[in-house]
C-alpha cells in the first residue's frame, strides 16, 4: 500500500443559485487517518466530497493534498496524485467482467504509453500482466475473486460497491474518499464492509469517509467532522463528538422538522 497522504481543506465554499451548499467549511487529514464527514440531510456532505474529489469546482477555498493545491485540477489530474474516489452509486462498466473493470482503475499509474500500447511491445505486455495480477489481489481483498469472469451488471449491489472500492486500490491510492459506501447494504454486507475499511486504514491508507450512518462512521473513524446547513459545527473524536450539544441538536431539530 502507498503511503498516506495529508488532506488541507480551508474555506473551501460553493453555492447554487445563491444559496450555499458548502461555506467556509474546513478539515485536515492526517496520513493514515481515517476522517469522518457526518451531518443531517441537506448539511452539505455529497457538495463538500465533490469539492474534494473534483467533481465540482469552489466558489472559494483550497484543497491541499501534501500541501500541493489541488482544488482546480481536474479529477484524473487528482487521480494522478493519487485521489481515488469511490461514489456512492455504483459507477461500474457493466458489460466488461469485474476483472476488467479493476484493471481500469490502474490507468493513473501507467506508464508504457500509447506507442508501446498501439504496436504492442514488449513493455506494454509486461505491464498489462502486471495490472492484471494486481486487480486479481484486489479483487481478492475486496472478497470478489469467485466473480473474477462474471460481467459486472451480474454483481449484487454490495457486491457492485466492493467492485469499485478494488478499481479504487488497484489505482494505489494515497487518499482514498468513500462517498456513503454502506448506503443501501445489508447487515452482512454493512458488516464485510467495515472489516475492509478498517483494514485499509490499519495499513496506513488516509481515508475520508461521507457517511450517513452514525454508528457506522463511530465504529471506524479516528476523528469526525460535522456539517450542518454548509457548516462545520464540530470536530473531534467520536466520544467528543457523539456528547456536543450542538450536533446533538442539529440531528434532533432537522428530525423534529
Amino acid at each position: 500500500m502507498t503511503a498516506g497522504a495529508t488532506l488541507e481543506v480551508a474555506g473551501l465554499a460553493r453555492a447554487f443559485g445563491g444559496v450555499y451548499a458548502v461555506r467556509d467549511a474546513g478539515l485536515t487529514v492526517a496520513p493514515g487517518e481515517l476522517r469522518a464527514v457526518i451531518g443531517p440531510n441537506g448539511a452539505g456532505k455529497s457538495t463538500l466530497f465533490a469539492l474534494i474529489g473534483g467533481q465540482l469546482t469552489a466558489d472559494a477555498g483550497t484543497v491541499r493534498l501534501d500541501g500541493r493545491r489541488i482544488d482546480r485540477l481536474p479529477p484524473h489530474r487528482r487521480a494522478g496524485l493519487g485521489v481515488a474516489v469511490v461514489f456512492q452509486a455504483a459507477r461500474i462498466f457493466a458489460d466488461l467482467t469485474a476483472l476488467e473493470n479493476v484493471m481500469v482503475g490502474a490507468h493513473a499509474t501507467t506508464s508504457a504509453g500509447f506507442l508501446a500500447a498501439a504496436l504492442r511491445l514488449p513493455a506494454h505486455h509486461r505491464q498489462e500482466r502486471l495490472i492484471r495480477e494486481r486487480a486479481a489481489d484486489c479483487l481478492a481483498r475486496t472478497g470478489l475473486a469467485e466473480w473474477a469472469g462474471r460481467p459486472a451488471r451480474e454483481l449484487p449491489l454490495g457486491r457492485q460497491r466492493a467492485l469499485q472500492l478494488a478499481r479504487a486500490l488497484c489505482g494505489r491510492p494515497r487518499l482514498l474518499l468513500l462517498d456513503e459506501p454502506a448506503s443501501g447494504l445489508r447487515a452482512a454486507e454493512r458488516e464485510r464492509l467495515a472489516e475492509l475499511v478498517a483494514g485499509l486504514r490499519s495499513e496506513g491508507l488516509t481515508i475520508l469517509l461521507v457517511e450517513h450512518d452514525v454508528a457506522f462512521v463511530m465504529r471506524l473513524a479516528d476523528r469526525i467532522t460535522v456539517l450542518d446547513l454548509g457548516r462545520v459545527i464540530a470536530d473531534g473524536r467520536p466520544a467528543e463528538v457523539r456528547a456536543d450539544p450542538g450536533v446533538i441538536g442539529a440531528y434532533l431539530g432537522r428530525a423534529a422538522a
